[in-house]
């Protein structure tokens, strides 16, 4: 499960996109604006953050240039996710620095796995060796050459 917030204003995007990922098994923290956005981001740790880049307080260049600022989500994946021709998304996602674009209308059929795919991979988990587990071969002494 994934903490994913979404920065839209259209309430029937956001309502959309609020229960399909609710229903693959995610967090969804809705923010209306890229002020509230911001807020959310800061106080809940974030494994990924939608940003629609047509905002009625902050434009969406402004909220994922202040999010990369921020120690705390200046890694986090930003995905753009906006109604723009594809071709124009995908470059003021990449001028913005975002790390990828949902155009709108969405698939809803493939909608949690678009933005499941731009999720970080789960860091390793270094486990202790199994006492069960064969040991590692011994080393050989080197042999005396003296006869």
């Amino acid at each position: 499960m994934a903490r994913i917030i979404v920065i839209e204003d259209d309430t029937h995007s956001a309502r959309i996109a609020d229960k399909l990922l609710r229903n693959a098994g995610h967090q969804v923290i809705l923010a209306a604006d890229g002020e509230g956005g911001m807020e959310a981001a800061l106080s809940s740790q974030p494994d990924i953050i939608l940003v629609d880049l047509g905002l009625p307080d902050i434009d969406g260049q402004t909220v994922v240039g202040l999010l990369r600022q921020m120690p705390d989500t200046e890694h986090t994946p930003i995905i753009a996710f906006t109604a723009w021709p594809e071709d124009t998304a995908h470059n003021m996602a990449e001028a913005y620095g975002c790390d990828g674009v949902i155009v709108k209308p969405i698939d809803t059929r493939r909608f949690a796995e678009q933005v499941s795919a731009f999720l970080k991979p789960a860091a390793p988990v270094d486990t202790p060796a199994s006492a069960d587990a064969p040991a590692p071969p011994a080393e050989t002494p080197p042999a005396d050459d003296r006869a």
